[in-house]
């Protein structure tokens, strides 16, 4: 028989297991169940989505009036970071638990020519992702939407890294477009005729929820993990139509990158009615975030970083901070909002925990499902740590309220307290030499060496 929640609940909240990264073999909860059955988990996630583009982030112009009810039926989180500050080293660190100094994919492309095709670095063999720690618990495994881990014929691809069912674009360039000649499902190219020849009649965003709504159909009987990674409100801007904004004094684009927020906004609200529907909404867990901050702020109109600074690309809060709501009615607090910060890397060793997994050695990350569940748990002792290549040798890194940012190896550290600075406006490195040194230290060692983004390249 399996244990009753309430029990487990208790187990967790009284068992001090978040100390190291990795779980002692006792510690191993079975997972939650309800009508003896793990609990189900939907990952949503949008693509340059800002950290203020939702209303229940303060945004006033764009409608997300369902995402807007699952923060208020969840719990929203103020200091949840993504796991890079672009595409595929995001979804790397998404995928592996480790960050950017570790993580396989460190960035969009290779800073070493020719070691892979086109410079783009596939997740590989020996990568452990955690849609292959909750297929080896028993889940059935799906993904729709942007993939950028892996190209054709690599190690790299979902159905080589643990997804079951997979339907989208492999790689970031593809997807910049919104009427594609073709798409990937499994592996195997899907053309899709109404877009052939510079046709413009099948959007793929629609397609995407079209596969996690059958999805969630075929597989409401068994124990399923559905990661949604959408392309939308990433550029290219093209949608069908600009509704309910064609009538509103701005831009073209601007009208169009509302206009992709709030359908999906609606499709959220498709996949939530269709898990009440299969009477699936007390036993999956749903998560909903950015895969980085707003490539541009649209400043005066949306202001899509809100007071963060920076944006996309950047090491700033702008850049890296993400909306995350999370949501399971009975277990998940309903209308709270937490400002425990947390980041990409915890996901995995989080959802092993839920699923009763051994949490796999060598991750960055640590499980926060006490957190997620409500419950008190202290991460202050931890650091966070970005990297980034594309202007340079960037460094972030966050401990306790403290965030350092490290524009060049040869530049001093820039420090912030984000408990009274969240914009990052005042530089407080002067006043600190010894939280400077602090970071430092962490700085000069939170990384390993990769082939592909070499320690004697980092300089340059």
């Amino acid at each position: 028989m399996f244990p009753p929640l309430c029990a487990l609940l208790l187990l967790m909240a009284c068992q001090n297991r978040l100390r190291t990264n990795q779980l002692q073999e006792a510690d191993i909860t079975e997972g939650l169940y309800l009508a003896g059955k793990k609990t189900n988990i939907i990952f949503i996630m949008a693509d340059d989505l800002g950290y203020r583009d939702l209303g229940c982030y303060s945004q006033v112009h764009i409608k997300t009036p369902h995402i807007d009810q699952l923060a208020q039926e969840g719990l929203k989180f103020t200091n949840v970071y993504a796991g890079s500050t672009v595409c595929a080293p995001s979804r790397s660190v998404l995928m592996t638990g480790q960050h950017t100094g570790n993580t396989t994919v460190r960035g969009n492309f290779s800073q070493v020519d020719g070691l892979v095709e086109d410079n783009r670095v596939p997740l590989q063999d020996d990568d452990l992702t955690v849609a292959e720690v909750l297929k080896q618990q028993g889940y059935v495994t799906g993904m729709t939407g942007k993939w950028g881990l892996g190209e054709p014929g690599t190690s790299g691809i979902p159905t080589k890294q643990g997804f079951d069912e997979w339907f989208g674009y492999l790689n970031q360039a593809h997807a910049h477009s919104y009427y594609p000649e073709y798409l990937w499902k499994n592996e195997k190219k899907v053309v899709l005729e109404g877009n052939q020849n510079g046709q413009q009649q099948i959007y793929s965003h629609d397609l995407f929820t079209d596969f996690a709504l059958d999805f969630i159909e075929r597989h409401a009987d068994t124990t399923f993990f559905l990661y949604l990674p959408y392309t939308v409100p990433h550029s290219k801007y093209e949608i069908p139509s600009t509704e309910p904004y064609t009538h509103m004094p701005w831009e073209e684009k601007t009208k169009v990158h509302a206009a992709m927020i709030t359908r999906l906004d609606k499709d959220v609200g498709r996949i939530m009615e269709k898990l009440k529907e299969k009477s699936l909404e007390e036993n999956t867990l749903v998560f909903f975030c950015s895969d980085n901050g707003a490539a541009l702020t649209w400043d005066g109109i949306f202001d899509s970083s809100g007071i963060l600074r920076g944006q996309k690309r950047d090491m700033y809060e702008g850049g890296i901070r993400t909306p995350m709501i999370v949501w399971m009615p009975g277990q998940v607090p309903a209308g709270k909002v937490s400002h425990q910060p947390w980041y990409f890397a915890d996901v995995l060793p989080t959802l092993a925990h839920l699923a009763g997994a051994q949490i796999p050695e060598g991750l960055d990350g640590i499980s926060v499902l006490p957190t997620l569940l409500g419950q008190h748990q202290s991460l202050n002792d931890r650091f966070m740590y970005w990297e980034f290549h594309e202007r340079g040798f960037q460094q972030a890194a966050r401990w306790k309220d403290w965030k350092a940012v490290k524009i060049r190896p040869q530049q001093k550290i820039e420090l912030y307290d984000l408990s009274v600075d969240p914009s990052e406006r005042y530089n407080v490195a002067e006043l600190h030499p010894e939280l400077v040194e602090k970071m430092e230290e962490y700085l000069r060692t939170a990384r390993s060496n990769s082939i592909y983004w070499p320690d004697y390249l980092l300089n340059k």
